[in-house]
């Protein structure tokens, strides 16, 4: 029994106490209360007491003493005196059976006292009264209460305590609950014998005056609602189980069986439940709950219930949607007064008590009033065109061409807001209601598309070939089944050679605008969105793949489309093939494009984010994907969502904070490898990403561990994308071990020294692992190659991340002391260096090692101690480890702290004030007649003689400086 320790102490106690009380459970119907009673039962039956139980039938509530004969029964004595007809009432004992379903050695009487109570003529009266003898008029309450007192103790006094469970106790006859009240309040001074009875919460009661001691019988709390459905129900998708939990409101009836009933489908099953068209397919156990109440309420009251929960009226007060104004329900004092609306006390509006009601609601209600209070909703929300069009979408029963078209758009706006599932059920509606055949094909293939952002990659392909009968070919199947040959399996040879092909064939086709619709006026910039998309999988396919033939022939498809390749495609196919090529002036162009996130899908966002990683301009979409990755992973495109966190972490991974990265690894990974989804192709990458977080952290074993996996996956499926990164795990990894040749030979398998491999993407990113490698293993002059190979290619114009470890690698390869110096301030004096605090540390690093081999251990220390720092911070010991052990031959000991700042002379103070002031390098060497190199070393040295490393930091630093400035 979950969520019940409190209830099951009471229980025990109130079983095993030696005083007679009497007590009632009070709840809704499925919340436990027969369970409750089960458990009562039990602990009496263990202990030794006598368990009489009875059930209150809605049949026999208008049957006078009804329930107090199979109360009475069971204790009646085996003698002449027991009423010959008895048997003719229904009486359960502590199994259930009723005395005709027994033989005579099969009977609960068998165990009753033996002998006849010693009961007076008024008593016996009363008796004769209750089985059946109607000589005489009814006994009142009191007489017979008295005589069914005595005979309760009586047969306690035989030394067996008592204990009567009723259950229902809502249905009980009022004469039986008349006495069984009047029988519990005068429980307390007879010992051995014990009330129990249970009743529901939300019905009117016999009991409700009885004066009895109750204890309510709560939902469950959310913890042990989602533990009781997780036990029962260990295999049900996010999805489903978000529903369970939401309709069940911590019912366990409803915990328990509704899972059986939203299994199948539950992608349409949900959305429908979402957009309020048919609400949750309910047991039937839960039906005959509500559903005779329902029936007693006149039809304008179930009109207005039927209105309220289409509508998404609240399911219990404070609950339900705003800010839209929903349907307001009047006239339905009756639905209170039978427990199925309640009224908030804030606002005085009508709510139902809880969400299954909404769903019997609806449920209960025929396909023609469905329709009529649609209709009148539609009206309700004219001014609301999502919503008006979701209700007219129900109500309308012929294609309509004008309501589909609304609907359609209805969809759009809903993957922009993080619901491209519910889209899904949307488009396909809008399908549905489509009048033309062109019309119904784009819709259903639009349906295809979102289904498969959203996981349903099945369902996507069912999608598709309803969009084109009769083909596998179309572009909405080609799209289908491409997403899941990449997805799921890896698969890029194939699906790029199908996805050319599919291009081609709509490129070329005469008629490509009549199949695939008009321009709309709300994506302006996607005349053909079919092709769109699939050029947009093309790039994906090449990105994976990752190889020079593969892009080459994805930019001659892309050359030939001419117009139809939007600035988008461009973008996407010059930032994620080859950065170093083609990736020049596309930075400001994704600055500008992510202006405007909140009215793009969730896959063009993180197609877009993808652009901003390759550019290492990620860091300010990231506030937004964190916004919105939830709402994806919860109720929208999956697959966008999963990406989002990849970027998110490699964004962590970027900026130095590994821990939170290594949480958002891990929650990428399970999504990936849940079994509704099951991505290869996900999974593997995120190993791949969570293996360079191993390797910069020095965890090398586990590091290898997972580049491994990611190799045996990717390189037979000629996944390129992944064994790069598997390389650069591997140069890595051996770099933080101190094994320079190793990590050599994993750098030079991306790229050979002195070049940047066509289409190779980790080629750039891992400039500074071939520079350090190459130089510890005495290959200076391919070091050198490399860093110069990097300028002249243009890579600091790139992204601020090349820049940095461009100059590093520069400084690091100087042929003289005066280059280096520059090269280390230019470096570390760069407005973004502080961004990728891994990269700076490692040129810091290497800078203060330089230093003190030509210029003594004092100027060393202060880029050895910065260097030392950040490690520390960061959590790479074996980086740290280095650092401080050139810290100590520096003459600093461990933990001793930096140096005080040095006095600035003239003219690195003025310097230093013009870069403060915002000016760059060349003017102010113009200003000064000095040479931008010259500007770069007085900032170098001035940088920490200010004990700073940013130009930000300049004014505030030179404000504190308190020194004198010495005459020219």
């Amino acid at each position: 029994m979950v969520g019940r320790d409190g209830e099951r102490t009471r229980l025990s106690a109130f079983v095993l106490a030696p005083d007679g009380q009497a007590l009632v459970l009070r709840g809704e119907a499925g919340v436990g209360k027969s369970t409750l009673l089960d458990l009562a039962a039990r602990l009496a039956a263990e202990d030794g007491q006598l368990v009489v139980r009875a059930t209150g039938v809605e049949a026999e509530s208008g049957l006078p003493h009804a329930g107090l004969h199979q109360l009475l029964y069971p204790l009646l004595p085996t003698s002449d005196d027991r009423p010959s007809d008895g048997r003719a009432f229904d009486n359960r004992s502590s199994d259930g059976r009723s005395s005709d379903d027994r033989s005579s050695d099969d009977r609960p009487f068998d165990d009753r006292p033996s002998g006849a109570p010693p009961l007076g003529a008024t008593a016996r009266a009363a008796f004769d009264a209750v089985f059946g003898r109607p000589d005489g008029p009814p006994p009142p309450v009191m007489a017979l209460g008295i005589a069914v007192l005595d005979l309760l103790s009586w047969t306690a006094s035989k030394g067996r305590p008592v204990l009567l469970v009723l259950d229902d106790g809502q249905w009980l006859d009022e004469a039986s609950a008349e006495v069984c009240g009047f029988v519990g309040r005068r429980l307390a001074g007879r010992p051995g014998v014990k009330l129990l009875v249970a009743v529901r919460g939300d019905t009117a009661s016999p009991f409700d005056t009885a004066a009895l001691p109750e204890a309510p019988i709560g939902a469950l709390a959310d913890a042990d609602a989602t533990r009781l459905l997780d036990l029962h129900h260990p295999r049900l998708g996010r999805q489903v189980r978000g529903l369970v939990l939401e309709q069940a409101g911590g019912n366990p009836l409803a915990l328990l069986e509704l899972p059986a009933h939203l299994a199948d489908g539950p992608g349409d099953r949900a959305g429908q439940d979402l957009l309020g068209l048919h609400g949750v397919p309910l047991p039937r156990r839960i039906q005959e709950i509500y559903a005779a109440r329902l029936a007693r309420l006149g039809d304008t009251v179930r009109a207005e219930l039927l209105r309220g929960a289409l509508d998404g009226a609240a399911a219990r007060p404070g609950d339900g949607p705003a800010p839209i104004a929903r349907y307001r329900m009047r006239e339905v004092d009756a639905a209170v007064a039978c427990g199925l609306l309640v009224v908030e006390p804030a606002a005085g509006e009508f709510a139902f008590r809880h969400p299954l009601v909404r769903s019997s609601v609806v449920q209960l209600a025929t396909p023609d009033q469905r329709r009529a209070a649609h209709r009148v909703l539609a009206q309700l929300h004219r001014e609301y065109p999502e919503r008006r069009a979701i209700h007219l979408a129900a109500a309308t029963v012929d294609p309509e061409e004008g309501v589909a078209a609304d609907l359609e758009a209805a969809a759009r706006s809903a993957t922009r807001r993080g619901g491209a599932r519910l889209a899904v059920s949307w488009l396909t509606r809008a399908a549905e209601l489509s009048e033309t055949r062109v019309d119904r094909s784009r819709r259903l293939g639009e349906a295809a598309y979102v289904a498969g952002q959203t996981d349903h990659l099945g369902r996507a392909r069912s999608l598709a070939l309803a969009a084109a009968p009769g083909t596998d070919e179309s572009p909405a199947a080609v799209l289908a089944d491409s997403y899941l040959a990449l997805y799921r399996d890896g698969e890029v040879r194939a699906t790029h050679h199908r996805i050319v092909a599919a291009v081609e064939r709509l490129r070329d086709s005469p008629d490509r605008a009549g199949q695939h619709g008009p321009d709309r006026p709300d994506r302006p910039d996607r005349p053909d969105e079919v092709l769109d998309r699939l050029v947009s999988l093309l790039l994906a396919v090449s990105q994976y793949a990752g190889d020079r033939a593969t892009w080459r022939r994805t930019h001659e498809v892309l050359a030939t489309l001419g117009d139809l390749a939007t600035e988008r495609a461009w973008m996407y196919g010059s930032t994620w093939s080859d950065v170093v090529r083609h990736g020049a002036g596309w930075s400001r162009r994704v600055e500008r494009a992510a202006a405007g996130l909140e009215d793009q899908d969730p896959w063009d966002v993180t197609r877009l984010a993808v652009s901003a990683y390759h550019l290492d301009v990620l860091s300010p979409l990231r506030p937004y994907l964190e916004r919105v990755v939830d709402r994806e992973l919860d109720t929208g495109a999956m697959s966008s969502g999963i990406v989002m966190l990849h970027l998110v972490l490699l964004d962590q991974l970027a900026l130095g904070q590994w821990d939170a990265a290594e949480r958002t690894g891990h929650r990428a990974l399970a999504l990936a490898l849940a079994t509704e989804r099951g991505h290869g192709l996900f999974a593997h990458r995120t190993r791949a990403y969570l293996a360079q977080l191993a390797a910069v952290r020095g965890r090398t074993a586990e590091a290898r561990e997972l580049q491994t996996a990611v190799e045996a996956w990717a390189r037979p499926r000629g996944v390129g994308f992944l064994t790069q990164i598997a390389d650069a795990v591997g140069a890595t990894a051996a770099l933080s071990a101190g094994d320079y040749e190793t990590a050599f030979l994993h750098a030079i398998g991306i790229t050979a020294p002195g070049v940047f491999r066509p289409y190779a993407y980790q080629a750039s990113r891992t400039l500074l692992d071939l520079v350090e490698a190459a130089l510890h293993t005495g290959r200076a002059e391919q070091a050198r190659a490399h860093a110069l190979a990097a300028r002249d290619a243009g890579l600091p114009d790139l992204s601020p991340r090349l820049a940095l470890i461009t100059y590093g690698a520069l400084a690091m390869t100087a042929e003289d002391d005066t280059e280096a110096s520059a090269h280390y301030a230019r470096a570390q004096s760069h407005p973004a260096a502080e961004r990728f605090p891994f990269e700076l540390a490692r040129i810091r690093l290497a800078h203060g090692i330089a230093v003190r081999r030509l210029h003594g251990a004092a100027a060393a220390r202060l880029p050895l101690t910065q260097a030392a720092k950040t490690f520390d911070r960061l959590g790479a010991p074996a980086w740290a480890a280095r650092a401080h052990a050139e810290l100590r031959a520096a003459g600093v000991a461990p933990h001793t702290p930096a140096p005080a700042p040095l006095p600035l002379t003239w003219q690195e103070r003025r310097v230093a004030e013009l870069a403060a002031g915002g000016l760059t390098n060349k003017e102010i060497g113009e200003q000064m007649r000095l040479s931008p190199r010259t500007v770069s070393a007085h900032l170098y040295h001035a940088f920490p003689k200010l004990g700073i490393t940013t130009r930000a930091a300049l004014r505030d630093a030179l404000t504190r400086a308190s020194q004198p400035t010495p005459a020219p």
